[in-house]
């Protein structure tokens, strides 16, 4: 029972944090922060939509327990890229801050889906 109520509320943090950055991504000319943090990560606005896309489908993928995993998966994958430009650009202060955003997914994965019998 516990286990569940978790992972329920790691799903609803997870699915809300993914469609929250998804928007801010598309929304990245009104948000100034967000365009400069992206551009000193070393991405082009090129690819800026097409992360805001991704961002959108892990959280729809969240939603339901045949795609849950998959879901799980690209956002640890998407979190490791952050991480990942950050330090090659020797921003150490992301890569950090990312990390507790790196343990939500692999917790759960190892919870389950809360809803699945």
């Amino acid at each position: 029972m516990i286990k569940n109520i978790i992972s329920l509320v790691l799903l609803i943090v997870s699915v809300v944090l993914s469609f929250k950055h998804g928007w801010d991504t598309f929304n990245y000319k009104k948000n100034h922060e967000t365009l400069k943090m992206l551009s000193e990560l070393g991405i082009s606005e090129l690819f800026i939509p097409f992360f805001g896309v991704l961002t959108i489908a892990i959280g729809v993928l969240l939603l339901t327990p045949k795609t849950f995993f998959l879901g799980n998966v690209l956002n640890a994958m998407s979190i490791l890229l952050i991480m990942a430009l950050s330090l090659k650009v020797g921003n150490f202060k992301i890569a950090l801050i990312e990390i507790p955003f790196l343990i939500i997914p692999l917790v759960m994965i190892w919870l389950k889906y809360p809803f699945k019998n």
